[in-house]
Parts: structure tokens; sequence; C-alpha cells
């Protein structure tokens, strides 16, 4: 990687949608963060390196842990990333509890035929008492969150950068994470309204979950600081060098997939009818096609664009593609599935660094790389340097 202006980058960090796979991310960034830490010390946070934070779905909501301010803590985050995969394991059984016994698919199959699989109290409770009053104009960093509005039938991407010439974006951390996370057939969706200060509604929301329109928002939170960068050329600290992707770096955390299982095929899926497609073995393929290919668009388009600006050592795609079982699940929560996610997390970070092969589409190793672990180290050292660089030009007033 050839040497580079450090205080010129805009810093990118990104997390999929997938339910309880959130987990895996989660291992990833703790690992992220203990880099940062030896090199800064133990009170740096991922959110100090980051001008975006970007999420989707369990995505979304680890985006809230690590941006939510702590009140008493002098605006610090109020969680730290080796907390995110205790919180999951503590909180995913009640989450999603499951049903046991021998007609537990039949239980579950009339459930998704008669409304949602899960009635998410307990997940609101939950993201309520975490993220209290906190609105999106308070985090401790810039965040996006993808949702879908379905009354509007289009995104909602709720952006820091965007509350100036939408106010009515600034809405509770609490709403937006509910929102992002009522993913069709496991979770109904969220109502709430947006009022002013005389108490008149101004913006009514009707959300799903986010990974109906950007599974992997890394494309969405990119778009977003661009759009600022033009808007405002003179104004935030991302402003200096003009709007380029090469003055991104970007990591982008996916929650894992079964793509190497060829779980189906169209001898099969030929057969199937709208149930079928709805329910099958626990899983809902038709929402699981969907969510793959945004996933997978979304990195080869960045994947080409940082090739061809020769800039893709500014780009690093944490993904497993290796998930079999129950593991592929987005809601199983049993003790032993959890278990089993944290260890693909550590797995994960031990095998070879891949990107994909832009003539093939398939994933392959990189012969001048090593591990995921040791890619992460050196981003380590680039975000520490980055934010080393802008600090000193904004205490030069430069």
């Amino acid at each position: 990687m050839e040497e580079v202006k450090p205080v010129n980058f805009i810093t990118v960090l990104s997390i999929d949608g997938g339910g309880v796979r959130g987990i895996i991310p989660g291992v990833i960034l703790a690992y992220l963060e203990s880099q940062l830490q030896e090199i800064d010390g133990a009170d740096a946070r991922l959110a100090d390196y980051f001008d975006v934070i970007a999420g989707t779905s369990t995505g979304g909501l680890i985006t809230a842990m690590l941006t939510t301010p702590n009140p008493d803590s002098n605006n610090r985050p109020l969680f730290a990333a080796r907390q995110i995969v205790p919180f999951y394991l503590k909180n995913l059984p009640l989450i999603f509890p499951q049903k046991s016994g021998i007609f537990a698919p039949l239980v579950n199959m009339a459930k998704v035929l008669m409304g949602p699989k899960y009635n998410g109290e307990y997940l609101h409770k939950t993201i309520r008492g975490m993220t209290g009053n906190t609105l999106l104009s308070q985090t401790v960093t810039n965040i996006v969150i993808p949702s879908f509005d379905v009354e509007k039938f289009q995104p909602t991407i709720f952006s820091s950068y965007q509350i100036d010439a939408e106010p009515a974006l600034d809405v509770k951390l609490s709403d937006i994470c509910i929102g992002t996370s009522a993913a069709p057939t496991f979770l109904p969706a969220h109502y709430f309204e947006k009022k002013d200060e005389q108490g008149r509604v101004i913006q009514e929301y009707n959300l799903i979950d986010g990974s109906v329109c950007a599974n992997n928002p890394t494309m969405v939170a990119i778009r977003e600081v661009t759009k600022d960068m033009i808007r405002q050329p003179q104004g935030r600290s991302v402003n200096d060098a003009g709007v380029g992707l090469d003055r991104f770096l970007v990591i982008s955390i996916g929650t894992g997939s079964n793509k190497s299982e060829k779980k189906y095929n169209a001898k099969m899926v030929a057969k199937w009818g709208a149930l079928t497609w709805l329910f099958n073995s626990g899983a809902t393929p038709v929402i699981d096609c969907f969510n793959e290919a945004s996933i997978d668009m979304v990195d080869y388009h960045n994947s080409v664009l940082f090739t061809a600006l020769q800039s893709q050592d500014n780009y690093l795609r944490i993904q497993d593609d290796t998930l079999e079982g129950e593991l592929a699940s987005v809601d199983l929560s049993t003790t032993d599935n959890l278990n089993n996610l944290v260890k693909v997390g550590e797995n994960l970070l031990k095998k070879k660094f891949t990107r994909v092969n832009l003539d093939s589409g398939i994933y392959e190793t990189v012969p001048d790389k090593g591990t995921i672990q040791e890619e992460l180290k050196r981003f380590a050292n680039l975000l520490t340097e980055i934010r080393k660089q802008k600090k000193s030009k904004n205490q030069n007033g430069k």
C-alpha cells in the first residue's frame, strides 16, 4: 500500500443484518477495539475512530450500542465492543424464545401464517432501556441506519448527516432500532410519530426491517457522507480533498451465510408455492434470497470501485460464507447455537483474508495478505494514525 495522507481519510464502519448472527461481528469488533486499545490505551472506543458507523437490523442495534452516549461518563459510548457478545448471549434467548417438543415446527408454521413469529415485547423493552431518550442527533459519532417504510413504500434512512435538512428524522434511537430490526414474518412492524414542540404530529413512520433495502449498509453510509460533502464543501471535518472513494477507509462486517451449503436447487424450488417460500425447515427462503443478493451486490460494487481507484487496500470486507445448518438461522437462540456462533467469529479471525474475484464472483485468498486478524491489526494502525492527524489538524486550526 502506498504512503497515504491519513488526515484526508473518511473512516466508515458498516455492520450487516442477520439476527442472532450479530454475535459474529460482535467478536470481530471486540478484537478490533482491543487492537486500538493496545495502541491508544484502555479508554479507546470504536466510535473515536470512525466518522460514521452504519448498521442494519441487528447491525443497527450494535451501532446504537457503540454510539449511544453514557450519561455517567462524559459523553463516552454506552458500550465497549467487548460487551456486545455478552449482551447478546444474555438477551437473545428472551428476544427469540424457542418452542420445544415434537409439535414445535407446526406451531412455528402456524405463527408464520397468522402473524409475526415473535411479539417483540422483550426486544422493545431492552432497546428502550438501553438507549433511553437518546435522539439520533445525540450519538457520539455519525450513524446511518436503514429501514423501510411500508406506507410510503420506500426506504427511510436515519442519518446523522440528514438531520439539518430533514429535522423529522431526529427521533429516538429506540424507535430507529425497533424499526430497522422488524424483520417480516419474525417481528411486528413498528409505528411511531415525530411531534413538534406543540405536540403536533409532523411525521409518521411505518417501519419494517432495513434488510429489505440495505442488508449490507456500506454503500448507504458512503452515499450519506458523499452527499454531505457535496452539500457542505466547507462544513464538517471531512471536507478538504474533494469527493472520491479513494478517500474512504472502510471496514464492512457481515453476519455470515450458508452459501457454501448449496441448500436449494432449481428442481426443488420449482415445486414450491407461496407457503414453502415463506417457511421451509425453519427458514424463510424468499427473504434469505433477497438478503444474500443485497449483501453480495453491495460488496461486489464496492470491490469494483475501490479496485478501479487502486484503493482496494482501503476496503476490508469480513464475511464467512461457510455457515451450515443451525448456524445459518437468524433466530435460533439456543445456548449451543449462540456459543457456536461465538466460535465462528473466533475462527473467522484466524482465516486467510479473501477478496471477491471480479471475473468469477468467487471469494479467493489474496497472495500478499495474511489472516483477517492481521488485516484488522493493519487497519487499527491506520485508524490510530488518521485520528492522530485529524486531532493535530483541529488543534492547529488548519
